[in-house]
């Protein structure tokens, strides 16, 4: 109710480990979607990280449902929570996007990462066609855009959308020889140091591979010293 009065995105996670599924499934008698959705959370406007373990049921209530997945596949390796099954989760015409959970769970948070990782993880059970590099794109980019109920105004280049835009330095030895794809080459073996550019509605926030909003020196800083005081609070150092 509350999403729906301020015009608010839903999100948490679900279905990320056996034993959260049998959890749920124990103490409430529903499977995890079902009771999200019995909840509320569940249509456009949510968004789901994870479900590794949803099953057939379930993938056919969040495609019914228009909700988001959000595919972390750095932190469910990490953890050993599993693979999300993403190529039939979009082939039951789920909407899914590329996300990197949270720092503790994942350490780089780092897209292009979690885009070579998500087309890499599928191919051994499906085959080397599984999830090709178009398609893994679509899902970091206007996938994520979804997710925030925001694809109407970034996620693509097109006429009416924000000039939300990342340029690539494709310079650099390990991005060459150059051939092929470059959808290809930007999903497997770009990184974040290729970034040349980045530009919000059109305001520049990163030129020459340079952040030009605030100095990344106090950036590091005050990440050091927030996670100092977390450690002192919850007595770890």
């Amino acid at each position: 109710d509350l999403a729906e009065r301020f015009d608010a995105q839903l999100h948490t996670h679900a279905a990320e480990t056996i034993v959260e599924r049998e959890t749920v499934l124990r103490t409430t008698g529903l499977e995890e979607i079902a009771y999200l959705d019995s909840v509320g959370i569940a249509g456009p406007r949510a968004a789901l990280a994870h479900c590794v373990w949803v099953d057939g049921h379930e993938t056919a209530r969040l495609a019914r449902q228009g909700t988001t997945v959000v595919h972390c596949p750095s932190s469910n390796l990490k953890l050993a929570s599993g693979v999300a099954k993403i190529p039939e989760l979009i082939a039951a015409g789920c909407r899914v996007a590329i996300g990197a959970d949270g720092a503790p769970c994942n350490n780089r948070l780092d897209v292009f990462a979690e885009m070579r990782l998500a087309a890499l993880v599928q191919k051994p059970r499906l085959g080397a066609d599984a999830l090709p590099a178009g398609q893994v794109l679509e899902l970091a980019t206007l996938g994520g855009a979804r997710a925030l109920g925001l694809e109407h105004d970034i996620g693509s280049i097109a006429p009416g959308k924000r000039a939300d835009l990342v340029v690539l330095d494709l310079h650099e030895p390990h991005l060459h020889p150059a051939v092929g794809d470059p959808v290809s080459l930007v999903v497997y073996a770009a990184g974040p140091s290729d970034v040349r550019d980045v530009f919000v509605e059109g305001r520049p926030v990163v030129l020459g591979h340079e952040l030009v909003t605030v100095p990344i020196e106090e950036i590091v800083r005050e990440a050091d010293r927030c996670a100092a005081e977390l450690q002192r609070a919850a007595h770890l150092a």
